[in-house]
């Protein structure tokens, strides 16, 4: 499926009705009214502007972190690609080698000196008995020599650039087993690729011992099944999975590149720590653990290597400003929580580490250094938590707060604290939910109408939609290109067909995606206005995750995102309960369907309507859709006991959500 993003999408969350409201007809803008909108990949005078101010203002010249991004290469893969089992393409190797040279007028010049570093490919070598795979996925791989074997630590998104890194290990330091394997967090891209490097068998023979966070498979998979299919649509948006890799397209997550787009799976951990500080001995090597819970992820940790000097910052310390919200969507993060564990860092292993590396980006040398990444770091999530609550205290909303932050000087003294995925703006936004919820405390605000319900009416109020496109089209050539698209996106939400407005609207967004020195941000607007420009994408939906994936998921929690996907207004009969039995796991489950709830139990319950034994492995493959229920009951796959109905009642009742749903459209 091309550069689509392929994430795993089990459940979708219902929607709350609301009251019907009958909303007035606007009129259709006529497409003569304004004149052509600019061809895609003009930029404008304003646009080039803010961004030379922006690059004068900085010493991006500066080459202290080209040094370091480059620092210690000992080899690169010399094939074109990464490729799966069937040849497909899952990373072109120079599919960023258009980043040299000054930066052009459509990326910010800041952002374009950040993906020029986060490019960087190959093996590198950090300090002695350990090394980094960087620039083949969005995340880096890091690997320790322990006295046996690679202890490897964060093995990449999919099976396929992983395989590919480990391979380039081999080669170039020699054949070792894999004799411990690390996640530092619950994100897909430090687990998806587990597979990659290692597998149950050789867990079991061996004892390769996975190491995980307290919370982390709770929270891995809950992340990923019960929000899937949201998050991995806007992350198509946020990381730019469908736009051409050029100067007017995707440069840079900011993050790291880009995300890989081949199989993503897990092997659950063998050992979860405590949220305790641990010092352990794995494979000769002594790690000295701290818990970072509820900062870059729900679970997660840091940890010191006291024989190396080298201190491992996972994702709560890397080369960029991180996002407390994502824009995919997550739950906020806890910035005052981030602050401290970075101190706590700081204050216990600040003075005696010589090096410190991360979960993304290039490595900082020298004890000196390390303190100061850790001091800036601190300092800003500090920084955007405090000044947000002090604003917030003082009764300004949450928009009114991200605008008067003002960019902190430690963001121009240390460029690695720079908005290159997180930003000012959102992050306040963040901070301010985090604590206060989505709205700002304005009546109007708490129950104001969906934006295809007001847009007519505003359109109509400021006298049509010829009206407003003129006013939109007089904004975007003013160089106003945010008042511009608020102007123009009520236009295509009252007359989605209006082609004048969607024309507009997406010269405005990308405007303001040359801008952004966020990747993440640019990505967003760029891949909004080619929806804008060419509807959503006309491609498969992605597979929804994998079997190997959903082996890790605890049954309830199964259940639970199926529960997800109960649609009420397709059940048509009175409450009931159903049975599942898995004997390949020795499991006996049941859930309750309501009336407008279904209630998942880790036990069977008296009288139900139907029992239904197969196992959970053939379970998983129905809901793969790669198995069906009705062709294995003949088989003798599995076996229905009871009312057959009240079981096809159950599954008929659940919604299968599109995953290209419209973005910038309604």
């Amino acid at each position: 499926m091309g550069d689509v993003t392929r994430r795993t999408a089990l459940g979708l969350a219902l929607v709350a009705a609301t009251p019907a409201v009958i909303a007035p007809t606007a009129a259709r803008a006529r497409e003569d009214i304004a004149p052509a909108a600019p061809a895609p990949g003009l930029v404008t005078e304003t646009t080039k502007t803010l961004n030379a101010a922006l690059g004068g203002r900085l010493d991006l010249a500066r080459d202290l972190d080209q040094e370091r991004a480059t620092r210690g290469k000992l080899a690169r893969i010399e094939a074109d690609a990464i490729r799966g089992a069937q040849g497909n393409v899952v990373w072109p190797i120079a599919q960023f080698d258009f980043l040299k040279g000054p930066a052009p007028d459509t990326v910010n010049p800041s952002l374009w000196r950040q993906a020029q570093l986060a490019a960087e490919h190959g093996l590198f070598e950090v300090t002695d008995g350990l090394w980094q795979v960087r620039g083949y996925d969005l995340a880096v791989m890091s690997v320790i020599r322990g006295d046996t074997g690679w202890i490897i630590i964060d093995p990449l998104t999919t099976a396929e650039t992983s395989a590919a890194a480990l391979k380039l290990v081999q080669e170039t330091l020699g054949e070792r087993p894999v004799s411990a394997l690390i996640y530092t967090h619950s994100h897909a891209d430090h687990y998806g690729g587990a597979r990659g490097v290692l597998t149950e068998e050789e867990i079991a023979a061996r004892g390769v011992p996975v190491i995980a966070p307290f919370g982390f498979l709770e929270n891995a998979v809950a992340e990923q099944l019960l929000a899937g299919n949201h998050m991995g649509r806007r992350a198509t948006l946020m990381f730019g999975s469908v736009l051409p890799r050029n100067p007017e397209g995707h440069v840079s997550s900011g993050l790291g590149p880009a995300l890989s787009t081949g199989t993503l799976g897990l092997l659950p951990p063998t050992v979860e720590l405590s949220q305790e500080i641990q010092t352990r001995v794995i494979d000769g090597v002594a790690f000295e653990f701290m818990d970072a819970a509820e900062t870059e992820a729900p679970a997660e940790f840091i940890f010191y290597l006291p024989e190396k000097r080298a201190l491992c910052t996972s994702e709560v310390v890397c080369a960029t400003f991180h996002n407390i919200l994502t824009p995919r969507g997550a739950k906020a993060r806890n910035a005052l929580r981030w602050s401290r564990v970075i101190d706590d860092a700081l204050v216990r292993w600040g003075d005696v580490s010589d090096v410190t590396f991360a979960s993304h980006h290039w490595p900082v040398w020298g004890t000196d250094e390390v303190k100061k990444r850790l001091t800036a770091h601190r300092d800003m999530y500090r920084f955007i938590h405090d000044q947000t609550l002090r604003l917030a205290n003082a009764g300004e909303t949450m928009f009114e707060v991200a605008e008067k932050i003002e960019e902190p000087a430690v963001q121009s003294e240390e460029m690695t604290a720079r908005n290159y995925y997180g930003t000012l703006n959102h992050n306040s936004k963040a901070v301010y939910q985090y604590y206060f919820g989505w709205w700002g405390g304005v009546p109007a605000d708490y129950y104001a109408l969906p934006a295809t319900e007001s847009a007519p009416r505003y359109v109509e109020a400021m006298g049509g939609a010829d009206r407003v496109l003129t006013l939109g089209v007089e904004a975007y050539e003013a160089g106003d290109y945010r008042w511009a698209a608020e102007l123009l996106n009520k236009v295509v939400f009252a007359d989605p067909e209006s082609r004048a407005a969607r024309e507009w609207l997406a010269a405005s967004y990308e405007q303001i995606g040359y801008q952004a020195e966020s990747g993440a941000w640019r990505s967003y607007y760029l891949g909004a206005a080619s929806e804008l420009r060419d509807g959503v994408p006309d491609a498969p939906p992605p597979k929804f995750g994998s079997a190997d994936f959903l082996d890790a998921v605890d049954s309830r929690d199964l259940l639970d995102a199926l529960a997800a996907r109960f649609n009420p207004a397709k059940m048509a009969r009175e409450p009931f309960a159903l049975n599942f039995v898995f004997p390949d796991r020795d499991e006996a489950m049941s859930v309750e369907v309501g009336a407008a709830t279904v209630t998942p139990r880790s036990a069977p319950a008296e009288g139900a309507a139907a029992k239904l034994t197969l196992s959970r492995a053939d379970l998983d493959l129905v809901l793969l859709r790669q198995k069906r229920l009705v062709a294995m009951v003949p088989l003798g796959e599995a076996t229905v006991e009871g009312d057959l109905t009240a079981l096809m009642s159950f599954f008929g009742a659940l919604d299968q959500p599109e995953f290209w749903f419209n973005t910038a459209t309604p």
